[in-house]
């Protein structure tokens, strides 16, 4: 092999190993604290979900997914905002969009139909995804809320 080529494979190599090093820095040191908050109401066969996403910070996230699970299933065909998506029939995913640290604001509102009319449900509401930022307070982003068909809001 010639001299040349061992130069530029050790150059190669050397450039793996720091590019390497920096992701693994640059991912372990990103923490953030992500919030959802919002309220839930049950009435006549619809289910209406007021959401606020927060990041109490200290480190912007560029994206989540907050991910929203019915106990019971929810009609089909229904359409979602553009930054959901349906995971399942009890199941709808969507992006907050970028959360700046200390304060930022997202707010999400879903109008949907059950597929029967149930005297209750419970929504799960919890972070999904965080583009790889860590969250040292997941207490405040995960919430189960029960729902009684009465019109009320339930707060979570």
């Amino acid at each position: 092999m010639s001299a040349m080529r061992k130069g530029l494979l050790g150059a190669a190599s050397a450039a793996v190993v720091v590019l390497g090093a920096g992701e693994s820095a640059r991912a372990v040191g990103f923490e953030a604290d992500l919030a959802h908050h919002g309220h839930v109401s049950l009435w006549e066969g619809r289910l209406g979900v007021w959401l606020v996403s927060e990041n109490h910070g200290p480190s912007d996230v560029s994206q989540a997914t907050v991910r929203l699970a019915f106990s019971e299933p929810m009609a089909g065909g229904q359409e979602l905002p553009p930054s959901c998506l349906w995971g399942s029939d009890r199941v709808v995913a969507c992006r907050t969009g970028e959360l700046r640290a200390a304060g930022a604001i997202e707010e999400l509102a879903l109008d949907l139909r059950t597929a029967g009319s149930p005297d209750e449900l419970t929504v799960h509401i919890s972070t999904a995804w965080t583009d790889g930022t860590t969250d040292g307070n997941p207490r405040n982003d995960r919430h189960r809320v029960l729902v009684l068909a009465t019109g009320d809001p339930y707060v979570f």
